[in-house]
């Protein structure tokens, strides 16, 4: 039974820590993209989140107009 209960402790902290992992890894990415938007001209860049095919969507404002903002990762914005 011991056994099986450290087993099983070892997997709940591997699990536990590539969750924190994934999450360090989207926070640097989401400066990267936010570096890379203000570049470009945007502001109140807010709500980033990664995408399943890697395009990076969030909420943003240029020239004072709200706009919906997608990033990919060779760094090509697009606007709606």
């Amino acid at each position: 039974m011991s056994r099986l209960l450290a087993v099983s402790l070892l997997v709940l902290a591997s699990v536990a820590a590539n969750a924190q992992t994934r999450n360090q890894a989207s926070n640097a990415g989401t400066a990267g993209v936010t570096s890379r938007l203000q570049a470009q001209g945007y502001k109140d860049i807010r709500n980033l989140r990664p995408g399943p095919d890697g395009k990076w969507v969030g909420q943003a404002t240029r020239n004072g107009v709200p706009v919906t903002v997608t990033s990919d990762r060779a760094g090509t914005t697009i606007a709606r």
